[in-house]
């Protein structure tokens, strides 16, 4: 398995996983404020190509 060099795309892999994950346990689901920043810092790096 090769992981992606570009950071955009692997904070939006976290995002998705984590994301996903909120929604069977729930002591990830108060993690609100961290998977915002994290959503946001993703599309900001995908957008500059890196």
């Amino acid at each position: 398995m090769k992981i992606t060099k570009n950071i955009g795309f692997l904070l939006l892999a976290i995002w998705l996983i984590l994301t996903g994950l909120a929604a069977f346990v729930p002591a990830i689901g108060g993690l609100g404020i961290i998977l915002s920043i994290l959503a946001i810092a993703a599309g900001v790096f995908i957008l500059m190509g890196r």
